[in-house]
């Protein structure tokens, strides 16, 4: 990994950090296998404060990856009646 890649990917560790600490992330981490993706699952009021979160990622600002949003609702969900 580049010296530029490296600090991009750190911020986007400390920013995920810090939406975990705010109450807007529920999960992140990286998918495993060959192709390198990863997936973060996060709460939004709406769309566009949705894409805002996405889009507000270094890594997606910058260039060094890219953001695909999806909407979700849980369906099942361990523990939950």
């Amino acid at each position: 990994m580049t010296e530029a890649e490296e600090e991009v990917w750190s911020r986007h560790a400390t920013r995920l950090q810090q939406l975990t600490t705010d109450g807007v992330l529920i999960l992140a981490g990286p998918t495993l296998g060959k192709t390198n993706t990863g997936v973060i699952v996060f709460e939004a009021n709406d769309e566009q404060s949705a894409r805002e979160v996405m889009n507000g990622d270094p890594t997606i600002a910058e260039g060094f990856a890219r953001g695909e949003l999806r909407p979700f609702r849980v369906s099942f969900l361990r523990g939950r009646d």
